[in-house]
C-alpha cells in the first residue's frame, strides 16, 4: 500500500527543504523505495536531492500537443493518435517512464511548467491516471507543492495520507496557511491527515505568532528552526539531502515525522 505525502505552503516558505528531509528521513528508516514528485513550475526539488533534471512532464504535455496538431492537419487526430500511430496514452506512459530520474534509495518526477494556452483536459486525465498508477509501485509517494492546494486534485486523484502545511514565521504565511486549512475541504480529493509545521524559526515562537498559530484548526507539529547550515548548502549548491542527522532541521523534522509516522 501507498503512503502519499504532500507539502503546500505560501511560496518562499522553505517546502522544498522540508520535502528533502522528509525523503532522508524516509530512507534512514528503510522505507525505500521513494517516489518524489516535484510539482512545482520552478522545478528545484532535484537539487536539494542531487540529482540532475533533464525533462518535466510539462515539457512532454506540450511536445504531446505539438504532435496532436501536427496529427490534426493530417486527419490523425480523429483516431486518437499521433504520428507513427502510438496512441495519446501509450505516448505519455512512455516517455513519463522514460523522464524519470532514477537513484538508489529514491525516484524522481518532476512536472514542469503548466499549461500554456489551448486544451489540456484529456491530456491532464492521462497524466493523473499515468502518475497514479506509477505512484503504486512505491511504498511513500513525495509531494513538493507549488503555493496553494486547487492545484492536488490536478495531479492526483489518489487519497493524500498526510498534508503537511508549511509556513514561514509571519503573519502573511499563517494567514495563507490558514487559507489552505479551509480550502482543502473543497478538494476533490480526500486529506486524510493535515499538519502545520512553522519553518525558519530563529529562536523561540513570538507570543503574537503563537496566538495565530493557536487559532489554525489542524495540529501544530511544532517550528523547525534556522539554521545557518541549510543557508550555507543553498549558496553552494550542495544537496540539502547531505545534511547530517544532527543537523538541527534534519533533528527537527524527523521528531515530527516519528510523532506522525510512528516508524
Amino acid at each position: 500500500m501507498t503512503t502519499t505525502i504532500a507539502l503546500a505552503g505560501k511560496g518562499g516558505t522553505g517546502k522544498t527543504t522540508v520535502s528533502a528531509m522528509i525523503i532522508k528521513y524516509l530512507i534512514n528508516k528503510g522505507k525505500q523505495p521513494i517516489l518524489a514528485i516535484d510539482a512545482d513550475p520552478s522545478a528545484n526539488l532535484n537539487m536539494v536531492l542531487g540529482v540532475d533534471l533533464d525533462c518535466t512532464v510539462g515539457g512532454i504535455r506540450e511536445d504531446l500537443l505539438q504532435q496532436v496538431q501536427g496529427a490534426q492537419n493530417v486527419g490523425g487526430a480523429a483516431r486518437g493518435s499521433i504520428a507513427g500511430g502510438m496512441s495519446k496514452h501509450d505516448y505519455l506512459d512512455y516517455e513519463i517512464h522514460s523522464s524519470l530520474i532514477e537513484s538508489d534509495n529514491f525516484d524522481l518526477i518532476a512536472m514542469g511548467r503548466s499549461e500554456g494556452p489551448g486544451c489540456y483536459c484529456a491530456v491532464n486525465h492521462n497524466l493523473r491516471n499515468i502518475l497514479d498508477k506509477l505512484s503504486h509501485n512505491y511504498p511513500y509517494v513525495v509531494m513538493d507543492n507549488e503555493a496553494g492546494m486547487e492545484h492536488l486534485s490536478r495531479r492526483t486523484t489518489q487519497d493524500v495520507d498526510h498534508l503537511f502545511i508549511i509556513s514561514g514565521p509571519t503573519q502573511r504565511g499563517l494567514s495563507a496557511a490558514d487559507n489552505i486549512v479551509k480550502l482543502k475541504d473543497e478538494l476533490a480529493i480526500n486529506v486524510k491527515n493535515s499538519y502545520f509545521i512553522l519553518n525558519r524559526v530563529p529562536g523561540e515562537i513570538p507570543v503574537p505568532l503563537q496566538e495565530r498559530i493557536d487559532k489554525i484548526q489542524v495540529p501544530f507539529l511544532g517550528p523547525v528552526p534556522m539554521d545557518q547550515n541549510v543557508m550555507e548548502y543553498d549558496i553552494s549548491g550542495k544537496p540539502l539531502i547531505e545534511l547530517g542527522d544532527d543537523s538541527p532541521v534534519y533533528m527537527a523534522v524527523a521528531a515530527m515525522m516519528d510523532k506522525t509516522f510512528g516508524l
